[in-house]
């Protein structure tokens, strides 16, 4: 079943503690780019990106408190495109099931995910980042 991603991309931004300066100056290279689209982050995180790059981030909780969820959930009810999610493999995270199971729902409803700086320069660099797209939904029947 086809599904179309907007031009306007409804963008969620998430990092775990030790990545948080990371996705922050990953965010403030691309804050022209990122002010096209609307934005969405789990509580801490989306508080430091609004300080950031002054602009609208719509927050959802905490990750531990339950945002890793939210977020899945508006992977999985459509209501977002993108997921960048500088997650740290190397740290054990109490909310670790939170975690996978949020990077499963972007693959399964295939939209783009991005895990580390280098990957999120190439989807942003690419051309389709501007555009609408047009993608499949393998094995989803939506009821």
């Amino acid at each position: 079943m086809p599904r179309t991603i907007p031009a306007r991309k409804r963008i969620a931004l998430v990092a775990h503690d030790g990545r948080k300066p990371e996705l922050i100056r990953w965010a403030t290279a691309h804050r022209e780019a990122l002010a096209k689209h609307e934005l969405f982050a789990t509580g801490t995180t989306g508080l430091r990106l609004q300080d950031a790059l002054n602009l609208p981030i719509q927050r959802f909780l905490s990750g531990p408190l339950g945002g890793d969820q939210q977020i899945g959930a508006a992977i999985a009810e459509g209501r977002l495109d993108v997921l960048i999610f500088f997650w740290d493999p190397l740290w054990a995270q109490p909310h670790d099931p939170d975690v996978k199971a949020l990077l499963r729902l972007g693959v399964l409803w295939n939209i783009p995910v991005a895990t580390n700086s280098v990957t999120a320069d190439h989807l942003f660099d690419s051309p389709l980042m501007d555009e609408a797209y047009i993608c499949e939904l393998p094995g989803i029947t939506p009821s």
